[in-house]
């Protein structure tokens, strides 16, 4: 029993790490609301920002952190993902972006956003928020993701 649960994670961990074929095998299982959906290159761009930002540790998971965060007012960038089941966990959290004004993107994969939001498990939504770092040191981590996250919020508008 031992040896068969390291061969699903070890296939699991394949999985997530060939990210590139597996844009489009994700695909149809996406949600019908799903849009904006980042485009593959795009979407590649996103998991690295979030696992800088993560690094730096400006990184909401979850969607009950994502929504209080949105609820207080916080700015940042909302990477919802689209394979969710049940749809209904996620459905408010654009409704609560665009409230808020700010920018959301759909990536097709929960697997990928966990991995790249520094979690062992798949994570449904991730918000970035750049001035999440109250120390000194955390601050000065933004400069390593802050181009590619700017870069992001301007093509998002473009998307939808």
């Amino acid at each position: 029993m031992g040896k068969d649960k390291k061969e699903k994670k070890e296939t699991k961990t394949v999985a997530v790490e060939g990210g590139e074929d597996n844009y489009e095998k994700r695909l149809p299982a996406l949600l019908k609301f799903a849009q904006p959906l980042a485009p593959k290159k795009m979407n590649k761009k996103i998991l690295k920002t979030v696992k800088k930002a993560s690094k730096a540790k400006h990184v909401k998971r979850g969607v009950k952190e994502v929504v209080k965060a949105l609820r207080k007012g916080e700015k940042g960038l909302v990477v919802v993902a689209g394979d969710i089941s049940p749809p209904d966990v996620i459905s408010h959290i654009p409704v609560l972006c665009e409230d808020s004004s700010v920018p959301y993107v759909f990536i097709p994969s929960k697997e990928d956003l966990g991995s790249a939001g520094a979690t062992k498990r798949p994570t449904s939504c991730v918000m970035i928020v750049p001035n999440g770092g109250k120390t000194k040191k955390n601050a000065d981590k933004t400069g390593e993701y802050r181009e590619s996250f700017d870069e992001i919020v301007k093509e998002i508008p473009g998307l939808a």
